[in-house]
C-alpha cells in the first residue's frame, strides 16, 4: 500500500438532508473550488430529502417512469458522474472532491477508485462488517439494466458477494469528484418500481436486485438505530477509515460563501434545469 505524506482535508457532515439538485450542485461547486486552488480536498457525507432518483450523466431519461416517480413524491436529478440509476433514500452518500494532482486521486480512474475503495472498506470493516471489494477486472456488460445496484463494478464494495456500496467518478477541468451510495436500510427493490419496464421484466429484475445487492443493516444482521444515529455512526466509521488508510487529518468545516454561491448558480443553470435533466 502506498505511503502518503500526512495531508489535511476538510470534512463536511451535512446534518440535514438536501434536495437532489442541491446535493449535486454542492459536490460540483466544491470540486471546482479544489481545481481553482480555492479549497482543501473535501470528504463529505450527506443525505437526501425528498428521496431522489439520480441518473448517470449519460443515461437516457426514458429509462425512468416519471409518473411512478411523481406518485411516490420522489425527485429526478442527473448526476455529473456516470453510471446507472440510483434511488437515494435511507442511505449515506459520501463524496470526495480534490484537485487532479492530489496524490490520493491522481492517475487513472481505476487508480483513484482503488485507493478510495480501500478507505471505505477500512471504515466498514471497523463496524464489524465482513466486506470486500470487487476485483479490478470486473466491468459492467452491455446488457446491464438501468439499475445501478444490479451488479458491482471494479473495486466497488461487496458483502457476502452482494453489492453494498456503488460509486461513480468525474475527472474534468482539473478536478476529481467521486461520490457513492451506501444504503443503510430499507427495500432496495423500490428503485425497480420507478424504472420504465414491462411488468414481467420488472418482477424479474426486482428479484435479481434483491439477490445481488444488500443494505448495511442486512449485511450486519442487526436492526438499525434511528436514521440520524445510524447515519452518524457510519459517517464516523468511514471518516476513521479515510484518515487511517490515506494518512489524513480531517478537519471539520463548512462550505465557503463562494461555494454556496456557485452551488446556487449550478442549481439554477444545471441540476434543477429541465434542459440538463432531459438532455438524453
Amino acid at each position: 500500500m502506498t505511503a502518503y505524506q500526512l495531508a489535511h482535508w476538510r470534512l463536511i457532515i451535512d446534518q440535514e438532508p438536501r434536495s437532489g439538485a442541491a446535493n449535486m450542485a454542492l459536490d460540483q461547486a466544491v470540486a471546482e473550488a479544489c481545481a481553482a486552488g480555492a479549497g482543501l480536498p473535501t470528504l463529505r457525507f450527506y443525505r437526501w430529502q425528498p428521496p431522489a432518483v439520480s441518473l448517470g450523466r449519460h443515461q437516457p431519461l426514458a429509462e425512468v417512469d416519471l409518473d411512478a416517480v411523481q406518485e411516490r413524491g420522489y425527485e429526478v436529478v442527473r448526476r455529473p458522474t456516470g453510471g446507472r440509476a440510483i434511488l437515494h433514500t435511507d442511505e449515506l452518500t459520501y463524496s470526495v472532491a480534490a484537485s487532479a494532482d492530489e496524490p490520493r486521486v491522481e492517475g487513472s480512474i481505476m487508480d483513484a477508485y482503488l485507493r478510495l475503495s480501500n478507505a471505505l472498506l477500512a471504515g466498514l470493516r471497523s463496524l464489524g462488517l465482513d466486506a470486500d471489494k470487487a476485483p479490478g477486472s470486473v466491468r459492467a456488460g452491455p446488457d446491464v439494466s438501468a439499475a445501478c445496484f444490479e451488479v458491482p463494478s471494479a473495486y466497488e464494495i461487496t458483502a457476502s458477494g452482494r453489492k453494498l456500496l456503488g460509486s461513480a467518478q468525474s475527472r474534468r477541468a482539473g478536478y476529481v469528484l467521486q461520490h457513492g451510495s451506501l444504503p443503510l436500510t430499507g427495500d432496495l427493490g423500490r428503485l425497480i418500481d420507478v424504472l420504465a419496464l414491462p411488468d414481467g421484466e420488472r418482477a424479474a429484475l426486482r428479484n435479481e436486485l434483491t439477490a445481488r445487492a444488500v443494505t448495511l443493516a442486512d449485511a450486519l444482521g442487526v436492526m438499525p438505530d434511528a436514521p440520524q444515529a445510524q447515519f452518524a455512526t457510519v459517517a464516523h466509521a468511514l471518516r476513521e477509515g479515510f484518515a487511517a488508510t490515506l494518512n489524513l487529518t480531517l478537519d471539520a468545516g463548512q462550505f465557503t460563501p463562494a461555494e454556496v454561491r456557485r452551488a446556487a448558480e449550478l442549481i439554477r443553470e444545471l441540476f434543477a434545469n429541465p434542459e440538463w435533466t432531459n438532455r438524453l
